[in-house]
């Protein structure tokens, strides 16, 4: 057995020293994501076919907040998301709404239309719209086609 005080073999790393950037703050912290997401409600505004799935179309401001806070935390940044709503339970919060195609691609235009508006670095942006779309196509819950391995036909 080695003494305690015996230096270690190998070279000391501190993990102290690394540094990791979030998407959060490379992005530009807060101001950047409220921004994104006012930019994205003001599409969802004008947007009779799309406000309609909405149980507060007359007042966005509690859907624009829990928006940002979502953004927020799911890219590196505070957890107020969590601390005030528990468990993102995305799937599960979309499910009351009836989504299929044609409302995962309107949103998806919506928020499209929000980052280039945003107009982050390439990498950001790239990072950003291929989670909305991953996101966004989950959230779908009619309109669905399964192919079951062995079986003929789909199952809706």
């Amino acid at each position: 057995m080695r003494p305690v005080t015996a230096p270690l073999p190998g070279p000391v790393r501190r993990l102290d020293a690394v540094a990791e950037t979030t998407l959060y703050e490379a992005a530009g912290g807060l101001p950047f994501f409220t921004a994104l997401v006012d930019h994205f409600y003001d599409g969802v505004a004008a947007d009779p076919e799309l406000l309609a799935l909405y149980p507060q179309p007359h007042d966005l401001g509690p859907a624009r907040r829990r928006l940002t806070l979502f953004l927020v935390q799911y890219w590196g940044g505070p957890t107020t998301y969590s601390d005030e709503r528990g468990h993102p339970r995305l799937r599960a919060r979309h499910l009351p709404f009836t989504i299929g195609d044609a409302e995962r691609d309107r949103w998806m235009s919506h928020m499209r239309a929000a980052v280039a508006a945003m107009d982050p670095p390439t990498d950001i942006a790239e990072a950003l719209l291929s989670y909305f779309t991953a996101a966004a196509d989950a959230m779908r819950n009619t309109g669905l086609s399964i192919t079951v391995p062995g079986r003929t036909g789909g199952v809706s």
